[in-house]
């Protein structure tokens, strides 16, 4: 019930829809049960002499004419008959189109609601989960469910109503004819439910076999121009191999699974018609049963045999639907981040003070230990220090995509906190270490975060980014459509273009983290001194691993296995004995061996 519960939620303003469609498919069967009543009418009353026991059938009779009008105008139940099939017809389309409107609207609102909940998870949700898997959640489950609403639960409602209608009139005609029509289906009906209990873990298998192999896939055309480069196309060519073969064998297994359960399940099924047939025949000869009869009862037995032979695998389905719905519900439980939680928004300036701020990511692990540093508002503040560090954790507790464990951070004052998570990282500009940028054009990257910019903006964050020549040199300019992932561009460029997307939303405070390493150092230098002209414009904090790129900054952090164990400027640092030295010296070495 919990899950139907669930389900009603996602078919809100469509379950009157629903239920006509459900409506439709009931008497759509009502229709194909009349048939059969129909030729024993015919055969027994109106060709026949039996007597009519209805009075329903019998003022029906009597209002087209009676028995012998009707005996020497056969045509009429002819046109009878066809209008029964018009009429299911009709309701078989109004269930088809009900159903599906209803199962289309709430997919859906299923991929609607996965969407905008998980575009509003936490950061650090999406750090841990993987992006296959939620992938084939927002499709592959979705459709399962699509497939249910619009097939698989309507043909349960319409094959237990058929079931229920047929044996009742199967009885009003003959009980011992009604006992040997359903000697069979019980047992077909277990094995049908027995076997699709236990063949559940093949089509699981399968499935997850599946999406191994469009996960392989799509790391393999996401990372294309990687394997170009290491000539690994025959290493990911057998990967695939690999996956795929799993695939087969396993979808091989469950095909064969299924064509013993389909053959078994056929033998009981012609079986059961076998007996109705051959004891029908019997009754007949002695009397016991009509003509009419006997062939209403080899028309119930067919339409009784083959929806009992689909239960199981509908009431099987039933629990995968029901499995993806959970699946699911997962992700939707999963607590969002508020962005904007009725705190203070503040005016930003970019003062900023650390004060024994620790921080882990996994308890008794930690990453930030005891660290403090004040930073004016306009200043340039550089970290440096060995990957694993610690850095890219403190400034992504800056723009609260995590939240510090011990101490306190304030932003002119006042507690990070206690201020809007949106707000803030409206006001922190972050300009990542991997560079992502969208299949749009550049001047549409370069406005994501706000598209009403004018275009003068946009060539001065360029210019400030050192990207505005290499746009110039493009055949369409800021128009140049830069692909999926920026795969136009190089390393370099697109570093640029994120650099200048982040800048050109004037925030008070900027961080670069460590996203000057793809430039070169001539680049390097034209980014700094433009940054250096807007030196008062914003707080500035930069990560990197290049001392040339930290050294004309206010103050310079060093950090090692989470603590601080250095600060000062470049000067004061350069002659104390430490970490920051060490590397100084030895990327001044390299300098010097490149130069001679």
């Amino acid at each position: 019930m919990k899950n139907f519960k669930k389900l009603l939620k996602f078919m809100e303003g469509y379950k009157l829809i629903y239920f006509l469609g459900m409506l439709s498919i009931l008497i759509s069967q009502l229709f194909t049960t009349i048939t059969p009543l129909v030729l024993q009418t015919t055969i027994d009353n109106i060709i026949g002499d039996k007597p009519i026991e209805s009075s329903f059938v019998e003022n029906t009779i009597a209002y087209l004419g009676g028995k012998d009008y009707l005996r020497n105008n056969l045509w009429i139940i002819g046109i009878i008959i066809i209008s029964i099939a018009m009429f299911r017809g009709l309701f078989l389309l109004l269930r088809s189109t009900m159903a599906s409107k209803t199962a289309e609207s709430t997919a859906k609102r299923m991929r609607d609601n996965l969407y905008d909940h998980i575009q509003r998870l936490p950061y650090e949700y999406h750090v841990k989960a993987e992006t296959g898997d939620l992938i084939q959640r927002c499709t592959s489950d979705v459709d399962t469910i699509r497939r249910f609403l619009a097939i698989q639960l309507v043909e349960v409602s319409g094959s237990l109503f058929m079931l229920g209608f047929i044996l009742t009139i199967i009885f009003r005609i003959n009980i011992k004819m009604a006992l040997i029509s359903i000697l069979v289906l019980p047992f077909t009906f277990l094995f049908a439910f027995i076997f699709f209990s236990r063949v559940k873990k093949s089509f699981e298998a399968s499935d997850e076999a599946e999406a191994k192999m469009t996960t392989t896939l799509q790391e393999n055309l996401t990372g294309i121009r990687v394997v170009k480069a290491f000539a690994r196309q025959k290493y990911e060519v057998e990967k695939f191999d690999e996956k795929n073969k799993d695939y087969q064998n396993l979808t091989y297994k469950l095909l064969k699974e299924l064509a013993t359960y389909w053959g078994i399940s056929d033998f009981f099924s012609l079986g059961q018609v076998g007996l109705v047939v051959i004891f029908g025949g019997i009754l007949t000869y002695r009397g016991e049963l009509s003509l009419g009869s006997y062939v209403a009862f080899i028309s119930y037995i067919n339409m009784l045999v083959w929806p009992v032979r689909q239960l199981g695998r509908m009431l099987t389905d039933m629990g995968k639907a029901f499995v993806s719905l959970e699946r699911i519900d997962e992700i939707l439980k999963e607590p969002i981040e508020i962005l904007f939680e009725n705190n203070e928004k503040p005016e930003i300036k970019g003062n900023i003070e650390f004060n024994n701020v620790s921080f882990q990511y996994e308890k008794n692990k930690p990453v930030l230990n005891n660290i403090s540093f004040k930073v004016k508002a306009g200043e340039t503040l550089a970290l440096i220090g060995p990957t694993g560090s610690g850095k890219s954790s403190l400034v992504h507790l800056l723009a609260r995509l995590y939240e510090y464990n011990e101490g306190s951070i304030k932003i002119d004052g006042i507690e990070l906190n206690t201020i809007d998570k949106g707000w803030i990282r409206k006001n922190v500009g972050l300009v990542l270490q991997e560079p992502f940028l969208y299949a749009k054009t550049i001047r549409e990257n370069i406005k994501l975060a706000n598209p009403s910019l004018k275009d003068e903006k946009v060539v001065n964050a360029a210019k400030v980014a050192s990207i505005h020549e290499d746009i110039k040199s493009f055949e369409k300019g800021y128009d140049t459509f830069v692909g999926e992932r920026g795969v136009s561009l190089s390393g370099g460029q697109k570093q640029r273009m994120s650099i200048a997307r982040t800048i050109i939303n004037d925030c008070p405070i900027v961080i670069f983290d460590d996203s000057l390493s793809a430039v070169d150092t001539e680049t390097d230098i034209s980014i700094r001194k433009a940054l250096n002209k807007r030196r008062n414009k914003a707080t500035t904090i930069i990560i990197s691993h290049r001392i040339s790129t930290v050294s004309e900054a206010d103050q310079i952090l060093v950090i090692d296995k989470g603590k601080i164990v250095q600060r000062g400027s470049h000067h004061d640092l350069i002659k104390e004995e430490g970490l920051y030295k060490r590397v100084y010296n030895i990327q001044s070495s390299l300098d010097d061996e490149l130069i001679s």
